[in-house]
């Protein structure tokens, strides 16, 4: 049953008043394949009962285990952040804001998604199987005695805050008996809106395409999703094959990009796409993505705005945006003009605090 728990664990977390659990259970991705996912359940240490529930939906880790945020060192801890001046970690995980979370009542729950310490290749970008994760993990939380309600909001950044959308677009059967009051996007990385806008839908003509990491992992998770009408050799070449079948589950997604880069620098392109086959890759972006539905609760996103041209650039942000209030959504957005992409989630995790709480 999806959100049944088969695994769980006590383990330490630097989070006082706190109780932390890492945990296994059942979900399903996009088109309804059973699956399994790893993650985090947080929760004061003291009884209660009914409490609101903040489901995090984290950035880009990886394609397979090296990427799993539940297996780091202290994973039930503030956001730890791969750039942040003399960082020991491979990848960005913890949750921001953590602390004041517990501190005000609420069960955290963190999934690592799909394949991400589970078994298959991660479908990164895969909004909606994503998005999935970050439901049924708040199911899987229920059945602990942890005190969580039915009611239950998603804060998610970069590739999450793209899971984070899709969580208000879901079937009714994917949310059972829960309640969700809103999603936070930070940063959001939708690739339907990305395909349509310069960058990414301009570099997926190209032929010869140079290395982007995030470009490789997004058309893997692509296929990873859709293995009947999309296969890697649409779109990679001997070369990239290589690199994604030895690198895939051992690396995370910076050594992953460093691997890619040092291929093609010395064998040539890595990325060649089968003009032929375009269609149905578009058709599988749009699948995958959010923004395809009006949401059914109301969405806040946070735009990072020192830079333009970050991992998510700000027309992708806004051009989610106006997709949705295309739909009829109930949508609001804040900018924050000294934050770049990493610096985000802790200079705008209070407001998404204060966002969520006042929709119980």
């Amino acid at each position: 049953m999806t959100g049944s728990v088969s695994f769980q664990e006590e383990i330490a977390t630097s989070i006082t008043g706190a109780v932390a659990y890492r945990i296994r259970h059942a979900s399903h991705d996009l088109h309804g394949k059973p699956t399994e996912a790893t993650g985090l359940v947080i929760a004061p240490a003291a009884p209660g009962e009914n409490r609101k529930v903040m489901s995090w939906a984290h950035g880009t880790t990886g394609l397979g285990d090296a990427g799993s945020p539940s297996a780091q060192p202290d994973p039930a801890g503030e956001l730890t952040l791969y750039f942040t001046p003399g960082s020991e970690t491979s990848i960005d995980y913890g949750i921001p804001g953590l602390q004041a979370f517990i501190d005000d009542g609420w069960v955290v729950v963190a999934t690592d998604y799909q394949g991400l310490g589970a078994p298959g290749v991660h479908q990164y970008t895969v909004n909606r199987t994503n998005g999935i994760d970050a439901v049924t993990i708040v199911k899987a939380a229920r059945e602990m005695s942890v005190g969580a309600g039915s009611k239950f909001g998603v804060i998610g950044w970069s590739q999450g805050g793209g899971s984070a959308a899709a969580t208000v677009e879901l079937d009714p059967a994917d949310y059972g008996d829960l309640e969700i009051v809103g999603a936070v996007c930070m940063s959001p990385g939708v690739p339907s809106i990305a395909l349509k806008l310069p960058g990414l839908g301009s570099a997926l003509g190209g032929k010869d395409i140079p290395p982007d990491g995030h470009l490789f992992m997004i058309l893997a998770g692509m296929a990873a999703a859709f293995p009947e009408s999309l296969s890697l050799d649409d779109v990679f070449t001997a070369a990239g094959r290589r690199v994604f079948e030895q690198g895939w589950n051992v690396q995370p997604v910076h050594h992953l990009s460093d691997t890619l880069g040092r291929a093609y620098k010395h064998e040539g392109q890595v990325m060649a796409v089968d003009a032929t086959k375009i269609e149905a890759w578009m058709k599988a972006f749009n699948d995958a993505s959010a923004a395809q539905r009006k949401p059914i609760a109301p969405v806040l996103v946070q735009i990072d705005r020192q830079m333009d041209d970050g991992p998510c650039p700000v027309p992708w942000q806004l051009g989610y945006i106006d997709a949705i209030e295309a739909l009829g959504g109930d949508i609001t957005s804040t900018s924050y003009p000294n934050d770049d992409h990493f610096s985000l989630p802790q200079s705008a995790v209070g407001e998404a605090r204060d966002w969520l709480a006042a929709k119980f």
